[in-house]
């Protein structure tokens, strides 16, 4: 069976109220973007509680499937077969020669459910329920009905044209990505930051990231790792601004300056100060981390009570509840695992403290930290402005330079 057409199908969207549109707006937004990755020319169009993606030549089915399974929004993707309006007996025909084609072993189980939009069609939906129930039931006697958890249900929708699926291809769920804002991801090269990414991009955020890069002491492969995992995430977000910041100033300051027990929470505020700076200035209105309760010492209750209090904007950590496997599981999952178990150290692992501290005193770190005073604001200032801007996408990297300003809020 050659299909023309996909029924793309939503869930969450759909209970959105007055507000539905505009969440419909942005799935046909994305789902014409993820198809300009694909070989042939496709129409998307959507009516009340549908969306439709007609091919308008020939083309890759399994490739257009896959674009689709990497839109956040849709929960299924339905092949069709899509005629005109036609009387029930050309109808019934063309069903029974469907079923046939696309079921060759007939020894299963269905059930025919008919939705009939246009009220002119001179039979109800029960009528051709049954109708049509018996039509393939006299062509392939070893099929049996099940109307409650039948093998295959063989889908009517009588609208302007009469369309027909068995399929239903899963896909990712969520939200269209943009639908709830922006968002800074700090993503390091680790299992955690990308997942985490992923997540919140499923509930609608579109994706800016910050890397920290600590040369001499990381290598141009572990910015490479960092690349290439945000390029894996754009295959679901689209393209990601990610921003290089060279920290290596920051870090042998607070090296020098501060006790060593205390190094890691430190850092991690300075991190979470320049990731808060850059994001007020490109637009986004939260912080995203990878951070999983009590998983290391600075993922303590303690230790992120510390880290937020450096934040005006929200920290969401979609993963604070899971553990290591379950984290591994979605890595896996959305293909982000082999990249980050690479063995290219970030400057998280570079500066770790032999015994860091797990229940810092907030007033205690804010004292030490008076030790940087003569110099930290200066070098934060310079981490910002050496800032390198990459755009990532799953076609690899470039570097943005056509900006006056590059931290300005991206179109």
């Amino acid at each position: 069976m050659v299909y023309q057409s996909f029924l793309i199908k939503y869930a969450e969207i759909g209970i959105k109220g007055k507000n539905r549109y505009i969440f419909e707006d942005a799935l046909v937004n994305q789902i014409k973007i993820a198809m300009k990755k694909c070989e042939g020319k496709f129409h998307v169009s959507r009516s009340y509680g549908r969306i439709f993606v007609d091919a308008e030549e020939d083309y890759d089915f399994d490739e257009a499937v896959n674009a689709l399974q990497h839109v956040f929004g849709i929960v299924g993707i339905c092949p069709m077969k899509v005629d005109p309006i036609v009387p029930y007996e050309e109808l019934a025909k063309t069903a029974v020669e469907f079923f046939g084609e696309e079921y060759p072993d007939r020894n299963t189980t269905f059930k025919v459910h008919t939705r009939r939009l246009d009220k002119s069609y001179p039979m109800n939906s029960q009528e051709i329920n049954n109708e049509l129930g018996g039509a393939l039931l006299d062509a392939y006697p070893e099929l049996k009905v099940d109307v409650h958890d039948p093998k295959i249900t063989v889908n009517i929708e009588i609208r302007e044209q009469i369309y027909m699926y068995t399929h239903v291809i899963p896909g990712p769920g969520g939200l269209p990505v943009g639908s709830a804002g922006k968002a800074m991801l700090l993503l390091s090269g680790g299992i955690d930051s990308p997942v985490s990414g992923w997540m919140m991009a499923k509930r609608g955020l579109k994706l800016d990231a910050v890397y920290y890069n600590a040369p001499p002491y990381t290598s141009e492969r572990a910015l490479q790792k960092v690349i290439d995992l945000a390029g894996l995430v754009s295959e679901y977000t689209g393209p990601i601004y990610l921003h290089n910041i060279n920290f290596t100033e920051i870090q042998l300051y607070i090296y020098d300056k501060c006790p060593h027990d205390e190094l890691t929470i430190i850092m991690r505020r300075y991190m979470m100060k320049i990731a808060e700076m850059i994001a007020k200035r490109t637009a986004c209105g939260a912080l995203i981390t990878g951070e999983s309760l009590g998983q290391v010492a600075s993922q303590t209750m303690r230790s992120l009570e510390c880290t937020n209090r450096v934040c005006e904007l929200p920290v969401f950590r979609p993963l604070i509840g899971f553990d290591k496997e379950e984290i591994v599981t979605i890595s896996k999952k959305i293909d982000t695992y082999d990249t980050s178990i690479q063995p290219y150290e970030d400057c998280c692992t570079i500066f770790v403290a032999k015994h860091p501290v797990t229940k810092p005193v907030l007033k205690v770190i804010e004292r030490h930290e008076h030790n940087l005073d003569a110099g930290i604001e200066e070098m934060v200032q310079r981490a910002i402005e050496t800032d390198e801007i990459l755009v990532v996408d799953a076609n690899g990297s470039r570097v943005f330079k056509n900006r006056e300003d590059p931290l300005q809020p991206w179109d």
